[in-house]
């Protein structure tokens, strides 16, 4: 049985295996230019965030009902039980798929008829989290918040993403405010490819409660030390650092130095069908590759739901935490 985890930074988009891919293209007359799965995946090899987030984005074409939206999440849920992810609070991006005429209800709906039966199916808890685009406009920002207004029973929080140099934080001021007076939960990407800047700027002016990825933050120890007192947690992702060469190589990572820092780090797949590997995946490379002992993966794994949104059933998180504690290596 794998370690219990919590995973906080996972786009659903980005869990659409080659395999998949080519089903639902087939099922909904999308002709992909690849012969075939192997030459799919041999697409799978990047430059930077740029050269990815061109695939990531044109295989979303392949998404048109709520039933493709519901059998990628159920799959990604499937992987990520197996490999002993107990909740996952699952990013979505509504703009990439309005653009292409997909309405918001369809995406909601569909990825809802299987975060809604997840606990039943799969023994996963989960939360979803709606995300911007940050290379697209703060306008448009604020139109995707107001077409997701009917469904925010379902939608815990608000997140940013996509090409990140370029488009500080601060462009989204308005929407996070927006979002804060309706009560939803604030994440954003920073300091992955932008500068220690960014995170500063997603804390203070967006108000963010936790930092996806948030690797550059090494590069400022004034940060650090802001990010060790205020106990911000970061959404690690280190097989996507290695893939969009954040970082060289998986040995290179910051990561035992960060915790020995005493930063409240998480570890999370991001895009795993992109990047070579789910939440287990990630744990077992770090566990390998940077050789994290026992205790500190277990430190880890109670990171991972200490940073969840579990605030609405804090017996759940208790019961989470128990678990990690009583797991046997």
């Amino acid at each position: 049985m794998p370690l219990p985890k919590a995973e906080l930074h996972l786009h659903i988009e980005g869990t659409l295996e080659p395999e998949l891919a080519f089903e639902l293209a087939a099922r909904n007359g999308v002709e992909l230019p690849y012969a075939d799965t192997e030459a799919l995946r041999e697409a799978y090899r990047f430059e930077d965030l740029q050269s990815f987030l061109n695939l990531y984005y044109e295989l979303m074409a392949v998404l048109r009902t709520e039933q493709d939206f519901e059998g990628l999440a159920d799959a990604y849920l499937a992987r990520a039980a197996a490999q002993g992810v107990r909740h996952a609070e699952i990013f979505f991006d509504p703009q990439a798929h309005l653009a292409r005429g997909i309405s918001m209800g369809t995406v909601v709906e569909g990825l809802w008829r299987a975060l809604g039966r997840s606990e039943t199916s799969h023994g996963v808890s989960t939360r979803l989290i709606l995300c911007f685009l940050r290379d697209e406009s703060a306008e448009s920002a604020l139109e995707t918040l107001a077409a997701a207004e009917p469904y925010l029973d379902r939608i815990t929080g608000v997140g940013l993403d996509s090409a990140e140099v370029g488009h500080p934080p601060a462009k989204f001021r308005e929407v996070y405010e927006a979002a804060a007076a309706l009560g939803l939960r604030r994440v954003a990407h920073a300091g992955e490819e932008g500068p220690p800047a960014y995170i500063t700027e997603a804390l203070d002016v967006l108000g963010v409660e936790r930092v996806d990825h948030g690797l550059r933050c090494v590069e400022d120890p004034a940060l650090v030390d802001r990010l060790v007192r205020e106990r911000i947690p970061l959404t690690l992702c280190p097989l996507s650092n290695v893939r969009l060469r954040t970082v060289d190589t998986l040995a290179d990572h910051p990561l035992p130095a960060m915790l020995d820092a005493g930063l409240l780090c998480t570890l999370n797949s991001d895009d795993p069908a992109y990047f070579g590997g789910y939440a287990g995946d990630t744990f077992d490379a770090v566990h390998a590759t940077l050789g994290l002992d026992e205790d500190r993966l277990r430190e880890l794994a109670r990171n991972s739901f200490l940073a969840s949104f579990l605030e609405d059933d804090e017996e759940r998180r208790a019961r989470y935490l128990a678990e990690v504690d009583a797991y046997v290596f």
